[in-house]
């Protein structure tokens, strides 16, 4: 992911997280805020409760892996929260449950 396409900043994360409204999907919970920039940015957050930082750098590295390879729409921001059921499947499982979140809220340009 470019730096461009990454959310930062607490206050940011906590208006969409007060403003918008979820998208919960196994592993996964959702939020999208539409804007009016001519990019789209992701933040991706990992609690403490599930691993060590170990483990939530790796998680957080899986996560941005699946979020590139895919072509978005611009003009949102999306916050991602990774549940405890993330760990109980493997790679594949959630790459297949992430794409299907991102097809359902309709952020993935369709060819």
């Amino acid at each position: 992911m470019k730096k461009i396409n990454i959310l930062k900043k607490n206050s940011d994360f906590s208006r969409i997280v007060k403003n918008e409204k979820p998208f919960k999907y196994k592993g996964f919970v959702v939020y999208v805020e539409k804007n009016t920039n001519d990019y789209y940015k992701f933040g991706i957050s990992v609690s403490k409760k599930l691993t060590n930082a170990v483990g939530r750098n790796k998680i957080k590295r899986q996560v941005r892996e699946i979020i590139s390879k895919n072509n978005y729409e611009n003009n949102f921001n999306c916050i991602i929260i990774i549940r405890k059921s993330y760990l109980e499947n493997d790679y594949l499982n959630n790459q297949k449950d992430l794409d299907y979140i991102f097809r359902k809220i309709k952020i993935i340009k369709e060819n």
